[in-house]
């Protein structure tokens, strides 16, 4: 119960966030994708540049999990195709929907009840990919 609260706590701490610097809003999503404005482009950099840090920090001290397990990371595949198609796809949806996956229940939290239909949307997209994943060339 304790580490649901916990959980609990840091969604709604990263939905203000979301919400409160505007990486949830349409606007400023639609301002990224016609090349308006930096906003966007300075979160998502700066969401990178603190993942790489924190992921060297992690690999260079050992850093163990709050669980007292060892972090491990396995080294995925190379590969172009199917990150360019998967980006793509990605993209395209985040284009057409207005909102990646994190900021979903963020609007839905802030009251845009028509996001629903989006959630809707991308859990049957994930349902779909799992029925098909292993038909799918990875």
């Amino acid at each position: 119960m304790k580490r649901t609260l916990s959980y609990l706590f840091i969604g709604m701490f990263f939905g203000i966030v979301m919400y409160k610097s505007e990486a949830a809003s349409w606007f400023r999503i639609y301002e990224m994708f016609q090349f308006q404005s930096f906003h966007m482009y300075g979160i998502i950099g700066s969401a990178l540049v603190i993942g790489i840090i924190g992921v060297q920090l992690i690999k260079k001290n050992n850093i163990k999990s709050f669980y007292g397990e060892p972090i491990r990371f396995i080294p995925k595949e190379r590969g172009f195709t199917r990150y360019i198609a998967g980006g793509i796809i990605f993209g395209l949806g985040w284009a057409l929907a207005g909102s990646c996956p994190g900021p979903i229940y963020t609007l839905i939290g802030a009251g845009y009840v028509s996001i629903i239909i989006v959630l809707i949307g991308a859990i049957l997209g994930t349902f779909l990919y799992g029925l098909l994943q292993k038909k799918l060339p990875h």
